[in-house]
C-alpha cells in the first residue's frame, strides 16, 4: 500500500485550519463585532482581551481574520462550483460529440482564457459593483477553460478504452457511460482543479479588496486589511502580518494539497 505524499497531508492540515476559522465565524461567532470601531482601543498589541491586537479603528484583529476566512471560503466555493458545473459537462460534451461541437467549445474556452481571472474580476466589479460574489462569479468564469481542457482530454482517452466500446455495443447511451464510467475516473483530477481554482479565488479576492474592488468596507477582508494598514507597517506591523499570514496559509495549503493529490493520482496510475 502506497503512502500518501507528505505535501497532501501538509496541505490538508493547512486547509483544515482555514476551514475551522470560517466555521468558527459561522457557527460560534467572532469574539467581537468585526465592523465595530472603538477609537479608545486603536492599534493595541496582543493581549488576553484581544488575542491578535486591534487595528487602526480599534476593531479586534482576530474577529476580522475570522470574518475574512468566511469571505475567502465563500468566494472559493462559489468560484469552484461555477467552474466545475459548467466546465465539466462542456468538456465531456466536446470529447463525446467531437467535430464542430469540440471546435466551438475549444474556441470559446480559448477566448475566455485570453483574459486573466483577475482582469475579468476587475471588469465585473467595475460593471456590477464591488462585492465578494461578483468577484467569485468572475473568477469562476475565468476558471472554466481549465476544467474544459482537462475534462475533454481525459474523457477522450477514456472513450478509447475497450470497456467503453463494449458498453456502447450493449446499447448504453452516452449519458449512462459518462455517469458510470467517465465521472468516477475524473473525480480525483476534478478535485485537483477545484483546489487550484480555490487558491486563485482567494488570491484574486484579496488583490481586489486591496485595490478597493472586492469586499467593500467595513466588511472584513484580508486584502482590505492589508491596504488599510500598510501605512502602519512600522508602528503596528502585526496588523499586516496576521492577514498576510492568513492569505499565505490558505494559498500554500491549497497548492500543497493539489500538488500532493496530483502526485498520488500519478503514482496510482503508474
Amino acid at each position: 500500500m502506497r503512502r500518501l505524499p507528505v505535501t497532501l497531508w501538509a496541505g490538508s492540515i493547512l486547509i483544515a485550519m482555514v476551514v475551522l476559522l470560517a466555521l468558527w465565524s459561522w457557527l460560534i461567532g467572532a469574539p467581537y463585532d468585526p465592523v465595530a470601531a472603538d477609537a479608545s482601543a486603536r492599534l493595541q498589541g496582543s493581549s488576553l482581551e484581544h488575542l491578535m491586537g486591534t487595528d487602526r479603528f480599534g476593531r479586534d484583529v482576530f474577529s476580522i481574520i475570522l470574518g475574512g476566512a468566511q469571505v475567502a471560503l465563500s468566494v472559493g466555493v462559489v468560484a469552484a462550483l461555477i467552474a466545475l458545473l459548467v466546465g465539466t459537462p462542456l468538456g465531456m460534451w466536446a470529447a463525446i460529440r467531437r467535430g464542430w461541437v469540440q471546435g466551438a467549445v475549444t474556441r470559446s474556452s480559448d477566448v475566455i482564457q485570453a483574459f486573466p481571472s483577475l482582469l475579468l474580476a476587475i471588469v465585473f466589479s467595475a460593471v456590477f459593483g464591488a462585492s465578494p460574489m461578483v468577484a467569485a462569479v468572475a473568477i469562476g468564469i475565468g476558471a472554466i477553460p481549465g476544467f474544459v481542457r482537462m475534462v475533454r482530454a481525459v474523457t477522450a482517452r477514456i472513450l478509447r478504452e475497450e470497456y467503453i466500446t463494449a458498453a456502447r455495443s450493449a446499447g448504453r447511451n452516452w449519458f449512462s457511460i459518462a455517469w458510470r464510467h467517465v465521472l468516477p475516473n475524473l473525480a480525483g483530477l476534478l478535485l485537483v482543479e477545484i483546489a487550484v481554482t480555490f487558491s486563485i479565488a482567494i488570491l484574486a479576492e484579496s488583490a481586489l479588496s486591496y485595490l478597493g474592488l472586492g469586499t467593500p468596507a467595513p466588511e472584513p477582508s484580508w486584502g482590505r486589511m492589508l491596504y488599510e494598514h500598510q501605512v502602519f507597517i512600522e508602528v503596528a506591523p502585526m496588523t499586516l502580518v496576521w492577514p498576510g499570514l492568513a492569505i499565505a496559509i490558505s494559498v500554500l495549503g491549497l497548492n500543497l494539497f493539489s500538488e500532493g493529490l496530483r502526485d498520488a493520482l500519478h503514482s496510482r496510475r503508474s
